[in-house]
């Protein structure tokens, strides 16, 4: 009871503060719901029940199936809930450099953990993301203008960077703030949970697809058409770009040079999916870009032609995950009824991929692959879209 005073003392201030203290009390005393609640027997049809609860709420589609006012209110406050998460995960990303926090991570380890309860409020939500980073105070080199003169000099200045915690301390910080043991069973729930829309880090389907034969870490803007705006014809002319410089596959990467410094923060940050695959990132990518599927599509989202740069989260591209851009998107079909429209995406669940047109797709592939061009046919996608903040003509 001491802890829950002290959090009292601190949130109870107003309404919005009560009600943040009922979810946390209530993830303390009732911390399992998910086990009994959503992931039912596959054996008697949970499975698809699952995965249209999950699919509410990570991605706003309707729930089909009839369920009961409660349940009803569940799913809204967990979609409230997530989209808190993602304004506090968004704040923190602002100031990330060698990769920021994973919003479909952090989101999952909240279903497993609090569904069924009430929505945290903004300020609570920021706490549970609080858990999932540290602040480091960093040197860089920065220019710096005379206003009398005009010139340009160089000076060391100090600035503070968000980084990613490895999962162990993030969960030992969740178990911090809701005053309960994270049990190895709530561990494999959110990795269920992550798995049903994250894919896994081969989700393209192993090796093989043609290699791109001219090796570059450079971007170069003069592939494109229409640098202004975010287009098709460009999408095609950046990842046709990607291909034949050689891009590799990390997961959780979206384009930008993969140094020491940045592959120690994606391992503590996915230490399956990237950290199971060290030897092989080593090997094959380490010192050239790398991105993951849906990555590739970022990466020409976040690019910025004037100083070409990746910029993250920038120019309306959010940052999510390939399943999230398929069910955003507002046209889209099966893939027997795919256009011939180059810049058009093609979707199987947790992965995505770049159609260039005459049959074929540009893809991060896996981690084995990298940056691949692959014969549509032989892929198994399943859907196409035209990719939401993408403009087409």
């Amino acid at each position: 009871m001491t802890a829950l005073a002290r959090l009292g003392a601190a949130v109870l201030s107003d309404e919005r503060g009560r009600k943040a203290v009922g979810w946390i009390v209530a993830a303390i005393l009732s911390p399992v719901i998910l086990a009994a609640a959503i992931l039912c027997s596959v054996g008697t049809g949970g499975e698809a029940h699952n995965r249209a609860a999950i699919s509410a709420c990570f991605y706003g589609v309707s729930f089909a199936e009839k369920i009961s006012n409660e349940f009803h209110e569940h799913i809204t406050d967990m979609q409230t809930a997530f989209s808190r998460l993602d304004a506090a995960i968004q704040i923190v990303n602002e100031s990330a450099e060698d990769g920021g926090l994973d919003a479909t991570r952090v989101k999952a380890v909240f279903y497993a953990l609090c569904f069924g309860e009430d929505a945290p409020s903004r300020r609570e939500a920021a706490r549970f993301v609080g858990c999932f980073y540290t602040s480091e105070t960093r040197t860089g080199t920065v220019e710096v203008t005379n206003e009398e003169t005009g010139e340009t000099s160089t000076e060391e200045k100090e600035y503070t960077v968000n980084v990613p915690v490895s999962m162990e301390t993030a969960y030992a910080n969740v178990a911090a703030l809701l005053e309960r043991e994270v049990t190895n069973n709530d561990r494999g729930n959110v990795e269920k949970i992550y798995a049903m829309f994250a894919g896994s880090a081969d989700s393209g389907g192993g090796d093989g697809g043609a290699r791109g034969n001219q090796p570059s870490i450079d971007l170069d803007a003069s592939v494109l058409s229409d640098p202004t705006t975010k287009n098709a014809a460009d999408l095609v002319a950046y990842a046709e770009y990607a291909w034949r410089s050689g891009w590799g596959y990390v997961w959780g990467s979206y384009g930008n040079l993969l140094t020491e410094a940045s592959l120690q923060s994606l391992i503590r940050q996915y230490p399956e999916m990237v950290g199971g695959y060290e030897s092989v990132i080593r090997a094959k990518w380490l010192g050239g870009r790398t991105t993951d599927c849906v990555g590739l599509i970022k990466s020409y989202g976040w690019f910025d032609p004037d100083t070409q740069t990746i910029r993250y989260g920038t120019n309306g591209m959010p940052d999510v995950g390939a399943n999230a851009m398929y069910h955003a998107a507002t046209e889209s079909g099966t893939i027997d009824t795919i256009p011939e429209v180059p810049g058009i995406a093609v979707w199987r669940e947790g992965h995505i991929g770049v159609y260039i047109g005459g049959g074929y797709v540009i893809e991060a592939r896996g981690t084995s692959s990298g940056v691949v061009k692959t014969k549509l046919a032989e892929r198994g996608f399943t859907h196409w879209l035209k990719i939401p903040y993408i403009r087409y003509d």
